[in-house]
């Protein structure tokens, strides 16, 4: 029998820990009927209870929408393995990280589960195929990492064993979808999967940076954080999970280890769970460092050695660069792929790098991956060579892929824009702007009648600024308005079509806009004066000149967020809809510009956007001038027909 996503009705998962039930219970909010189960009585009720007060801490804060009693209703709980799995259709498997009690675990599926069930293991480490062994059905078991916490985490690793089928892999990535999570696959059972394979160089290379006196830990840290945007700095990250697991997964892969994390082992000094590791919890505060701090440290030699990893699952077809780039920035925070990184930086830059380090030390962790010295060799070298990890086209039409927004352009002329970095809430960053200002300029405007802007995911049309995505960037290098300009002078009407969060500089992109039809759920203002900032992206003055002065200023003052009613009543959106009617709204909206005048369009916009900056007599004497051009058109004498014969015009932009 060939499941499908469709006849999945029972999950089991196999543990009510920390992972097991935070599984349960993503499980459960996706709507499945799932069992719970676990050695002892206690465990179990143990989980239901953690499963219960996490619901209803989520529904206080609004997080989801579901009623946590009825959520709680699809749970059931077990302790006998026989009946906790007799009619699963996919039981997910999280039982410690020891591979002989998995496969014990696997033995006993396989005499109790129906022939049709599919086994996905939550394993963090250790190889799948070893895991399937124990059954006598391998293709059906797979591998899905789910990320600790579970309801937190969106990221899941979908982990070909050697005998895994594509229908079984397919099957367990559309489910991970199902119940509202990001999976990626990984097509080969390496050692690490992907994103621990990535990661590891990120505190491996610190530390022996560290052990050499190259820089000490905080200044590290401090670079890492400050300049290149990481969420945490290498040391402190291990730190927190705890030194000595890092230590034991290098040693289990027969890796040498920097002398700094021998000694912090040795004396028992493993992190915050020991009050004490590369920086003292007890007597101390921790981590010290502050913006400033770290310069002059080589943070390309730790990026070097993540990107040379990134290259050898590419080279090994474990995963595409896509996927590397997700589940580094879903599962670790990164603020951008490893990958993107590495085409911005340039390929041949990195290659020189490790080329240097290998020379000088001789050390294995520092060879060149062979996928990389050929894409350099091929003239390949990333984002300003048109092609690396990814192609970025750049072909005579003036074309290109982007990796953070989706286009459309339909027969009708509405171009339709996706701001696409939903586990940011789309905030906006340097590629998303660049990406967003280079089709507005290379898009045919005659083929253009509107514009609409959105946001991906259910949560945001743009949360604000990826401050991440600024790190090291110095004060006279921002130029981010020019984004914001780049949209507020397109030549065709805008839209902003907004549905969730709408800050910062998203709210500044919806003000670039010519309108904007607004969820009555969405939230809107300005919080950059909580970072010690102001709006930079033409905020003020924008705010300024559609509100009255003390209303302007209380956006930016204060910092508070305000409802769509009231944004609406304020007169910063056209109209707050109730969510049901929002996509019929918007059509509304967008049928009267796509069918409207494009030269009188046009000429209104350039007329109302100049003459808001002129006096009265220069604004009139704009419009003037623009009613006797438009006197002159063809779609001027087909508007004037159309009204006669009492028929819809067709206006042609002549």
């Amino acid at each position: 029998m060939t499941l499908e996503l469709e006849d999945i009705d029972r999950v089991t998962v196999l543990g009510a820990g920390s992972m097991g039930h935070g599984i349960t219970e993503v499980v459960a909010l996706g709507g499945y009927d799932v069992t719970m189960r676990d050695i002892k009585e206690e465990i179990v009720e143990d989980g239901y209870d953690d499963i219960k007060w996490s619901l209803e801490k989520l529904a206080e804060k609004g997080l989801v929408d579901q009623d946590p009693d009825e959520v709680l209703d699809r749970v059931d709980t077990a302790v006998d393995l026989e009946a906790a799995v007799e009619d699963a259709d996919l039981v997910i498997e999280a039982a410690p990280e020891k591979l002989d009690l998995k496969r014990d675990i696997y033995g006993d599926l396989e005499e109790y589960a129906p022939d049709h069930t599919i086994f996905a293991s939550n394993t963090s480490s250790l190889p799948i195929t070893q895991i399937a062994e124990a059954t006598e059905r391998p293709e059906q078991v797979v591998g899905t990492h789910f990320f600790n916490p579970p309801v937190k985490m969106d990221l899941v690793e979908v982990i070909y064993g050697e005998e895994t089928t594509d229908e079984t892999a397919e099957l367990a990535y559309e489910f991970v979808e199902d119940i509202d999570k990001t999976p990626i696959y990984v097509r080969k059972d390496v050692r690490g999967f992907v994103v621990n394979t990535v990661l590891g160089p990120f505190g491996d290379e610190a530390a022996w940076m560290a052990s050499e006196g190259v820089a000490d830990v905080e200044a590290i840290d401090a670079a890492m954080v400050h300049q290149r945007g990481y969420p945490m700095g290498p040391f402190e990250l291990s730190d927190m999970t705890g030194i000595d697991i890092g230590y034991d997964v290098a040693k289990e892969a027969g890796r040498e280890v920097a002398p700094i994390v021998e000694e912090k082992v040795e004396a028992g000094d493993l992190g915050q769970k020991t009050g004490k590791g590369y920086y003292d919890y007890e007597d101390g505060e921790g981590t010290t460092y502050e913006p400033g701090d770290g310069e002059g440290v080589d943070t390309l030699r730790i990026e070097a050695r993540i990107i040379n990893r990134a290259a050898y699952l590419v080279r090994e077809e474990v995963a595409t660069p896509e996927a590397i780039d997700t589940g580094m920035r879903l599962g670790t925070g990164f603020p951008e792929g490893p990958c993107r990184r590495a085409d911005k930086i340039g390929l041949d830059v990195v290659l020189e790098k490790l080329q240097d380090l290998h020379e000088e030390y001789g050390a294995e962790r520092y060879e060149p991956d062979p996928w990389l010295v050929e894409k350099v060799e091929a003239g390949e070298t990333g984002e300003d060579a048109g092609s690396g990890f990814f192609d970025y086209g750049g072909g005579e039409d003036g074309t290109r892929d982007y990796t953070t927004i989706n286009h459309e352009l339909h027969d009708n002329g509405l171009l339709e824009i996706e701001l696409d970095r939903p586990a940011r809430m789309n905030a906006l960053n340097d590629d998303l702007m660049q990406e967003t200002v280079h089709l507005l300029n290379n898009v045919d405007v005659d083929e253009v009648r509107a514009v609409t802007f959105e946001g991906a995911g259910d949560r945001a049309f743009s949360a604000g600024a990826d401050i991440t995505g600024f790190s090291g960037i110095a004060p006279h290098e921002v130029e981010v308005t020019e984004f914001f300009q780049t949209v507020n002078d397109f030549p065709r009407p805008t839209l902003a079509k907004i549905d969730g969060f709408c800050l910062g500089g998203g709210h500044e992109l919806a003000l670039a806009c010519d309108l904007r039809v607004a969820t009555e759920d969405s939230e809107f203002g300005f919080p950059e004066i909580d970072l010690g900032l102001i709006p930079g992206g033409g905020g003020t003055q924008r705010a300024m000149r559609m509100l009255p002065e003390a209303r302007a200023k209380e956006l930016v003052f204060r910092g508070n967020r305000i409802s769509a009613e009231r944004a609406h009543k304020w007169g910063l959106i056209n109209c707050a809809v109730d969510s049901e009617d929002f996509e019929e709204i918007c059509e509304e909206f967008v049928d009267d510009l796509v069918n409207g005048p494009p030269i009188a369009l046009k000429k209104a916009k350039q007329v109302m956007n100049k003459g808001a900056d002129e006096n009265m007599e220069a604004g009139l004497e704009m419009e003037s001038q623009a009613f006797g051009l438009l006197l002159t058109t063809d779609d001027m004498e087909e508007g004037a027909m159309a009204f006669m014969g009492d028929r819809e015009p067709e206006f042609e932009g002549k």
